[in-house]
């Protein structure tokens, strides 16, 4: 998939050298190209982008301005002939300050560290592949992934896998908390279930791993939907 691109800058050979440079770039998208920081403004207001590359020094209203204008703007790498204005840019937490003229290498390596930026935050993202609890007095890893279900149990709850249970001293909505969205679903007040692991639906009655349990009738719909949502294969 490759990366989209916006240029702005009030000077067409400027523009035309940066478009160069992006059409040259394999992985970069060329997408629009803005004689003002006006017309950029109304484009982006119906257009996402990944990269603005964005000249500081413009009629009407210049790059800074546009920034500051601006509630989720994209990855911005400025351009300027005007080394004065760098640090206004690194004040507004672009990527990159470009001083003209520069070479595709310089271009090349502004990209790079907007690239590296993204894959940082992919890096760091915590996947959880598990969880601690306390039962019997110790202290024991219990895998996502093996949960089949969870039950409330007066002020316990019992979390189900598929080798064994665990009563633990805590609630069924502290362990919701602690667990992925997307892996576990709540079926009743009572129930959360691991939709990795759910075999049928019956009325209101889902099955999981060999147990049969109710569902609401306040979260029935939501349930269907997030279970089966338009993946369900029908005779047409």
């Amino acid at each position: 998939m490759k990366i989209s691109c916006l240029v702005v800058d009030d000077e067409p050979l400027a523009r035309k050298g940066l478009e160069d440079f992006i059409d040259q770039t394999p992985f970069l998208e060329h997408v629009k190209s803005c004689s003002s920081a006006i017309e950029a403004k109304q484009f982006l207001k119906q257009n996402a982008v990944s990269i603005m590359f964005l000249d500081i020094q413009m009629p009407d209203m210049s790059g800074v301005e546009l920034m500051q204008m601006l509630s989720n703007p994209p990855k911005v790498i400025f351009t300027t002939a005007h080394r004065e204005f760098a640090l206004d840019g690194f004040e507004l937490n672009v990527v990159d300050f470009l001083l003209k003229p520069f070479s595709y290498n310089r271009f090349l390596k502004a990209v790079h560290k907007t690239i590296a930026l993204d894959a940082k935050k992919i890096e760091f993202k915590e996947v959880k592949h598990h969880i601690f609890i306390k039962c019997d007095g110790m202290i024991i890893k219990v895998l996502i992934d093996t949960i089949t279900y969870i039950e409330t149990a007066k002020d316990y709850v019992k979390i189900h896998t598929v080798d064994t249970s665990y009563l633990t001293l805590v609630t069924l909505k502290q362990i919701e908390k602690e667990l992925p969205k997307e892996k576990f679903i709540r079926v009743h007040r009572y129930y959360l279930v691991g939709l990795q692991h759910i075999v049928k639906l019956e009325g209101n009655l889902i099955y999981v791993a060999g147990h049969r349990i109710k569902i609401s009738r306040a979260l029935r719909n939501q349930v269907y939907e997030t279970i089966i949502g338009n993946k369900l294969i029908e005779r047409s």
